[in-house]
């Protein structure tokens, strides 16, 4: 039951992210909140604090990348909460063309409904592109 009530919530949230809104998860980020994205790309990094992880949703939703959840789960007991999501992203041009597919995994754990600390697993070597991709003048 509570995988089920936690996909539901994600599935919302990516919806809205995939449409340019990033607050309903945003308002789920606790304040002191410990955010991690391994990598050597401009996404990577260790983002501490809801306002540097908004600074990050804030690229992620105007880059325009599409993700979507395939299965989380969720278990533990509401004060010390862990949840896992896996999923696929991608982005493609105006014109319909594939500039970037990945996969992720996204392990976190929460306290009484809000993301404590988080982090993103995804094949980084497909990251670059994406990059390079958003690096070029429209």
């Amino acid at each position: 039951m509570l995988s089920w009530l936690a996909k539901r919530i994600v599935s919302h949230n990516m919806t809205r992210m995939r449409a340019g809104d990033y607050q309903p998860t945003l308002r789920l980020v606790a304040k002191d909140v410990v955010f991690r994205f391994p990598g050597d790309s401009s996404w990577a990094g260790t983002f501490h604090g809801r306002d540097e992880v908004e600074e990050w949703y804030r690229g992620f939703t105007g880059a325009g990348l599409q993700i979507f959840p395939d299965e989380v789960v969720a278990q533990g007991f509401p004060w010390k909460m862990a949840i896992c999501v896996r999923g696929h992203i991608y982005l493609k041009t105006k014109e319909g063309r594939s500039v970037y597919e990945n996969r992720y995994v996204i392990w976190g754990r929460m306290a009484w409904g809000f993301i404590k600390e988080y982090e993103v697993y995804e094949d980084t070597q497909r990251t670059p592109a994406l990059d390079a991709h958003l690096a070029r003048p429209e």
